[in-house]
């Protein structure tokens, strides 16, 4: 889009310098000076920059003094001023609505009389993926002013200019009506994915089934004793007795069921296998991170490998029905568990994580696994230990987590009940994102035939653009 040689009549391929009083770069006063900052000059970072839209921008987060602007590289940057995030995210484009000063992160664009702000906006935001190319660094990209002076920009006469502007602000804002509403479409079916598991955990998504099968059933407490019964007689767990579970603070539970913790019906818990770089390698067997645990399934992405014995793959493979939960993360993600799928090649995990096995003929993988879902982040938020940045949880945590209990029947059809809804949730998701990418792909088409000049009808009246630009050189001159 940078150039374009089949311009409509009255266009020119116009340098950037010379449609711009000037491109202004930023500066950032030095935080030892309180006094630098907390004054009534706004100050811009790129995090403040809209990333989906050219907005005009009234404020800061912070201010600077004028103490602050004269000790340090900053300027004061004419209102109606375009500006453009240079470095590390670069391409997200605003128009400054009154006087400000931006941190090293931008270069500012003053705009002459033969260009219009928001054109030459939109022509920045249309050209993010130019921009980006053009950026060079090592620690960070970032495009240079040099660089920025050596690009051409498809100009036309200044009255065409404001009625493209004019028609992108249309379109667009049609466009932004069907965005917002399929996000809130979106935001809603995340909200009820949480009211499933939460019917589901509550007894009432299996209200009418317990109803029609009530004299079937057996209560959870005798699937209790024959758990721990099973346990007890297993030579290879060392039984240890469960604290009971104090239930007081805890919902009251339909009738039949039963609150234990994960721990009761457990078959073992291991933490994952560290091993140093030097045992990683491109043909090894594959291993599971804490980053392929997403939204309580397993993602086979950025599989690492390593060179274990036999011995070792037998000791930390992981088998369909396991479920994985991460140990150690960020305060939010620390918990997060995953069942491990039929089908998945073998595998083993890594040490942030800890296989959790279930007495699989009584507890439901998938059922426990849902549970994790909508109580883990609550429960291990408030259990974790905290450290410099990042939170962790053991297994003896995990094992004191309380779970309602219901017969191992009720708990299979709660899981068809809940796959059968988020199934459909999953459905209608796939078609918002469609939707969205659509939109965002109307998007670029609109800027795409505006900078081709096929978005208005030209106006043989117009001044030509190569006339106005002369003029203003004239004026400079």
């Amino acid at each position: 889009m940078e150039k374009n040689m089949n311009l409509p009549k009255g266009w020119i391929t116009a340098p950037l310098i010379t449609v711009c009083s000037e491109i202004i770069g930023g500066g950032t006063p030095s935080r030892e000076v309180p006094e630098y900052f907390s004054g009534d000059i706004l100050w811009l970072t790129p995090t403040e920059i809209p990333k989906d839209k050219v907005s005009l921008i009234h404020d800061s987060r912070e201010k600077i003094t004028q103490e602050g602007l004269r000790k340090s590289s900053a300027r004061l940057i004419p209102a109606g001023s375009v500006l453009l995030t240079s470095r590390a995210s670069i391409g997200y484009v605003a128009i400054s609505g009154r006087e400000v000063t931006t941190n090293q992160g931008f270069a500012s664009f003053v705009c002459s009389d033969s260009i219009h702000n928001f054109y030459l906006a939109y022509w920045l935001w249309a050209n993010k993926e130019l921009l980006e190319n053009k950026a060079t660094g090592t620690t960070f990209k970032e495009i240079s002013k040099s660089k920025l002076r050596e690009l051409s920009i498809p100009l036309p006469p200044l009255p065409e200019q404001r009625r493209i502007v004019s028609k992108i602000d249309e379109l667009f804002s049609d466009l932004d009506v069907g965005v917002s509403s399929l996000k809130k479409a979106k935001a809603e079916l995340a909200r009820f994915r949480q009211s499933v598991l939460s019917h589901a955990f509550s007894g009432k998504l299996t209200a009418g089934w317990r109803k029609t099968h009530r004299n079937e059933l057996g209560p959870a407490t005798a699937l209790l004793e024959r758990i721990r019964a099973e346990r007890r007689k297993n030579p290879k767990t060392k039984y240890k007795d469960m604290s009971p579970t104090e239930a007081s603070d805890l919902p009251e539970l339909p009738e039949g069921w039963e609150w234990t913790n994960v721990g009761e019906i457990a078959e073992s818990m291991k933490n994952g296998i560290y091993k140093a770089r030097e045992f990683y390698n491109d043909d090894g067997v594959a291993c599971l991170r804490m980053y392929n645990i997403e939204e309580g399934k397993i993602i086979w992405k950025n599989i690492k490998r390593m060179n274990l014995t036999k011995e070792e793959v037998e000791e930390y493979g992981l088998e369909p029905g396991d479920i994985l939960v991460n140990r150690v993360n960020s305060r939010e993600l620390v918990g997060k568990a995953a069942p491990i799928p039929l089908g998945l090649e073998k595998c083993v995990y890594e040490s942030k994580n800890i296989r959790l096995r279930l007495q699989k003929e009584h507890a439901e993988t998938k059922y426990v696994s849902y549970w994790f879902q909508i109580n883990g982040q609550k429960y291990f938020n408030r259990n974790a230990q905290q450290t410099v940045g990042m939170a962790s949880i053991n297994q003896e945590q995990i094992g004191a987590m309380p779970i309602p209990l219901p017969s191992f029947q009720e708990q299979q059809i709660i899981v068809s009940e809940i796959d059968r809804r988020f199934s459909i949730i999953y459905s209608l998701e796939k078609t918002i994102d469609s939707s969205l990418l659509e939109a965002n792909r109307l998007r670029q088409s609109i800027l795409k035939r505006a900078f081709e000049g096929k978005l208005v009808p030209q106006d043989p009246r117009d001044e030509p653009a190569n006339i106005l630009l002369e003029k203003i050189k004239k004026q400079r001159s």
